[in-house]
């Protein structure tokens, strides 16, 4: 409720500065309201949504940027609700608007987002926005404050196209400022009076973003070369590369997974910090980080036969680029499951474990060692329950919250019980093909103590039982990966699990 007219004070007070209440208060959008750009939001809501409609944006574009903005945000509808809002600045505007100061979203993205905008908060008197034919950005902004404003206006923004505003408004503000606009009003011997920053360390965003414990995963390169007892330099060697490789790659397509899932993780209890559906980092510098990653990871197997026979000359891979076919088949089968498979009922959980068994077969690749059919069918069952405790986990915790599954993967909480049945039961056929390898003769020719490997059966049904424990008390980590390398008691039964291996040799 507005404050009434009597109780008003002439002017607010913002940094030691008096700003009369006539004075508008104009706000941009993308990258300052919201830490994100909301066109680029729009984008990936279509690709993921609408992907044949991408073929639609050269002719959108050729109609000019306004136009552009006009038609994607017209296929899409963009949840404005769960956008990352910079939470300092919006304290400020609801202290701004209690006192009865007009404050306009003034924004070069389209009319119709930025109205429904300015309806889910409530602060603003109007809005200023793009209008399909002309783009309200630097220049043409400027012109339409004059218009309105004269030159009683104040400006908060976040970019370089911002500065012939902040340069002509009073008392001008940013949000969260990059550094070619620093440059900018530095140039311009422009002070800012107030800085609203609500951000997170650049570094630690892409730390978070590339998903470097993920590449924990990609130690299953090593098992052929372990499991094998090779300890040929040329082989290690070739095993670090693909492995570096593969990590490349994984987190690259980790990248493309969390920009096509932005929306969904901004619903989502833990998801919604994740680096770009918080805004903490740009979806553009996003794109390009995963076409550097990709490059670096390509490159890098192409030249791995070389790096072998570099190291040890009596080494050749008689499959030379049979790494990179793997690799190939792992980006397609990730880019798949982010488009289209993750949301497939039972599929998702089938790949996710094939993801898993397609790491050991590429370091069969990379070193020339072949995988036994044990090996194979221990690993495909094995991480089959830990794909179905990854969604049992997810579903767990919704049903203790009480809340439904909103990330359109086509479970129900009334699943519950039956992936529990699966994933509990594949975990313990993983153990039944471990004590048929151990009791036939494929054991015998690496290992001296073959009996000292029953050991392992215990250690394996401790942990797979502990694991589904926990996640049907709601004790899990949606993730079984971070539970595995965070939990003291795995790490004490990995290492017994390396431990009786060695003694058996």
């Amino acid at each position: 409720m507005d404050t009434p007219t009597a109780l008003l004070p002439e002017a607010t007070i913002v940094d030691g500065l008096a700003l009369p209440l006539d004075v508008a208060l104009c706000v941009d959008l993308d990258g300052t309201l919201v830490k994100s750009d909301t066109l680029v939001d729009s984008t990936l809501a279509l690709a993921r949504q609408k992907p044949q409609a991408l073929l639609q944006l050269p002719g959108w574009l050729m109609q000019g940027k306004a136009a552009l903005k006009k038609h994607i945000t017209s296929a899409v509808t963009l949840d404005v609700t769960h956008l990352p809002y910079n939470r300092e600045l919006i304290q400020f505007l609801e202290q701004e608007h209690a006192t009865g100061r007009a404050i306009y979203l003034a924004t070069a993205a389209d009319k119709a987002l930025a109205e429904r905008v300015a309806d889910h908060l409530g602060l603003f008197t109007g809005v200023l926005a793009s209008d399909g034919a002309v783009n309200l950005a630097g220049k043409n902004k400027l012109a339409a404050f004059r218009d309105r404003f004269g030159d009683n206006f104040c400006y908060i923004g976040n970019a370089s196209p911002d500065i012939p505003l902040l340069t002509h408004c009073q008392a001008p503000m940013v949000a969260n400022p990059t550094a070619g606009l620093k440059a900018g009003l530095r140039s311009a011997k422009v002070t800012p009076v107030r800085s609203f920053i609500d951000k997170a360390s650049t570094l630690k965003a892409w730390l978070k973003a590339i998903r470097l414990h993920q590449w924990s995963k990609n130690i299953l390169i090593f098992l052929p070369l372990l499991l094998a007892h090779r300890w040929n330099g040329g082989l290690i060697t070739g095993t670090l590369v693909a492995f570096l490789s593969f990590g490349l790659c994984a987190s690259g397509t980790y990248i493309v997974n969390d920009l096509l899932d932005i929306e969904a993780d901004r619903k989502h209890l833990k998801k919604r910090r994740r680096p770009f559906a918080s805004g903490d980092l740009s979806a553009i510098k996003g794109v390009a980080v995963v076409v550097l990653f990709l490059l670096a990871a390509f490159t890098l197997a192409f030249l791995l036969p070389n790096i072998v026979t570099l190291i040890d000359s009596s080494q050749t891979l008689l499959a030379p680029y049979k790494f990179v076919m793997w690799l190939c088949i792992y980006a397609v089968t990730t880019s798949a499951y982010s488009f289209s498979l993750k949301r497939m009922v039972l599929v998702d959980v089938i790949v996710l474990s094939g993801l898993y068994t397609i790491r050991i077969i590429a370091g069969a690749a990379a070193t020339g060692i072949p995988i036994s059919p044990w090996l194979a069918a221990f690993s495909i069952f094995f991480f089959l329950s830990l794909a179905f405790v990854k969604r049992f986990a997810e579903l767990e915790s919704l049903r203790l919250r009480g809340a439904a599954p909103a990330n359109g993967r086509g479970y129900l909480i009334s699943d519950i019980e039956q992936l529990r049945s699966f994933g509990s039961a594949s975990g313990y056929v993983s153990v039944f093909v471990l004590t048929q390898y151990i009791s036939g003769l494929n054991a015998e020719p690496l290992y001296t103590h073959t009996t000292r490997l029953w050991l392992l059966l215990p250690v394996l049904l401790l942990w797979i039982s502990r694991l589904w424990l926990l996640a049907s008390r709601g004790e899990l980590d949606e993730d079984p990966v971070v539970y595995a390398i965070t939990d003291k008691r795995s790490l004490l039964l990995g290492a017994l699990v390396v431990i009786i291996v060695i003694s058996a040799l």
